[in-house]
């Protein structure tokens, strides 16, 4: 069996890894660990057959590590496990589950369309300011539909070349929702390898970017501790459950001004969570630029054929802000309050993406307001897994679970957030009786 191996040294291997990792310094997320299923989560069976090429030996597993190594040892019963998750894979490969349905994606693009119309209708057609500020709401779903669309097809769900995807990708994230292609790509790789993960130092590439919420949130203790000399920080903890729905609401306008500055902050190299993006080597920089444009084009369009200057900065307001609340709910029910590792004491893969990851109890509408992610734990385990069939595919992954004796969470929406605003309250709990003020 062939393993791909990334050792401590992240140069030992670098050379060919780099003509097939686009994902940028997601790779290092995991040096010096057994890289078999996370490389076959995020690739094709095409990329392990250009992988091959630089084989140099097979792993001798009798050999017990020592030294620097001796955290590698993988005892009998991780072996099978790992055996176990494998050969599921195998399974729904034959079962064709990795497979996309034309027609499932037309209709998922068709319909998020109409909602955009309906949001310019309701600008556009009406004075009243009530019916204008019901188009900023649908205008907030549609931007949040958008993004779990581009989500699909930014993870390969939905073509087997790659390049439409992409494609498909700026059209849905940077022209219609305002999103840069390669700025949420760098960041989500990252998320996907290691969630839940604290970084092994400030500008490590090896912890979760999306954990990154300081100096507002704090997840952790550890992650409270930077607040400890800081009155405003203080507070801001102390406070933080109550600031948590707040937050939300503002997230948009944070992450449509980090992809503007992403894109259009100059030449050179830019920065995601410590890692360095050269701009010139993302993979569309001419049509990143231009689908943004198109967007603030479009937007500024609609609000220049509103009743008023008043209703037209109220409906970019409302309309940011409602997106903002919508977006963030969804990812906060995925992993806010879960467990958090440091990087260096991270479980395996599989133990990883499980245990940092709720699932949301599906029905009609969490199936569409959530986008597939109220599958959040089948998702992680299998990410190019087209979202129509995650429904299929947890049954499976659900029995795989029990066999194995691990177990993953699951609530509904409304337990869900309190589970997270509980967590918060907890961790001020626990900053202050730790820190107290002087």
């Amino acid at each position: 069996m062939f393993l791909a191996y990334v050792f401590d040294d992240p140069n030992f291997f670098l050379p060919p890894l780099s003509k097939l990792n686009t994902g940028g310094s997601v790779i290092f997320t995991h040096a010096g660990d057994d890289m078999t299923d996370v490389f076959a989560a995020f690739h094709p069976p095409g990329a392990l057959r250009e992988l091959q090429k630089y084989e140099i030996g097979d792993l001798d597993e009798s050999v017990i590590p020592t030294g620097l190594y001796a955290n590698k040892f993988v005892p009998e019963k991780q072996k099978q496990f790992e055996k176990g998750y494998r050969e599921l894979r195998a399974k729904l490969i034959a079962m064709r589950m990795f497979e996309a349905s034309t027609i499932y994606y037309v209709y998922k693009v068709v319909s998020n369309l109409m909602l955009l119309a309906i949001s310019v209708y309701c600008a556009t057609q009406f004075k009243s300011f009530a019916v204008n500020m019901l188009g900023a709401v649908v205008l907030g779903l549609f931007w949040q539909q958008c993004g779990w669309l581009a989500h699909d097809f930014l993870h390969h769900q939905v073509f087997k070349n790659r390049a439409y995807g992409d494609l498909m990708g700026i059209f849905i994230g940077n022209v219609l929702q305002g999103f840069s292609v390669q700025w949420w790509k760098s960041k989500h790789n990252a998320h996907h390898a290691v969630p839940n993960l604290h970084a092994s130092s400030e500008n490590a590439a090896d912890g979760d970017p999306d954990i990154d919420t300081m100096p507002i949130l704090a997840w952790t203790l550890r992650m409270a501790e930077s607040a400890q000399q800081s009155s405003t920080g203080r507070f801001l903890i102390r406070w933080q459950a109550f600031f948590y729905f707040p937050v939300l609401l503002f997230a948009r306008l944070a992450w449509a001004h980090q992809s503007w500055v992403f894109v259009f902050g100059g030449f050179g190299q830019h920065s995601v969570k410590g890692a360095a993006i050269d701009r010139k080597k993302m993979g569309y920089p001419m049509l990143e630029s231009l689908g943004l444009v198109l967007h603030y084009s479009w937007l500024i369009t609609v609000m220049y054929h509103m009743p008023s200057y008043a209703a037209a900065i109220a409906y970019f307001l409302v309309s940011q802000c409602s997106c903002g609340l919508f977006l963030a709910l969804v990812f906060g029910l995925g992993h806010n309050g879960m467990a958090v590792y440091p990087a260096d004491q991270r479980p395996d893969f599989w133990k990883l993406q499980v245990s940092t990851t709720r699932n949301v109890t599906s029905n009609p509408f969490v199936d569409w307001f959530c986008g597939g992610l109220q599958y959040q734990v089948d998702h992680h385990l299998f990410p190019m897994l087209p979202r129509h069939n995650l429904k299929k595919v947890h049954k499976l992954i659900e029995s795989f679970c029990k066999e194995q004796g691990v177990t993953y969470h699951e609530a509904d929406m409304f337990t869900g957030t309190v589970e997270v605003l509980t967590h918060l309250s907890k961790v001020s709990t626990e900053f202050l009786s730790e820190f107290p003020a002087m």
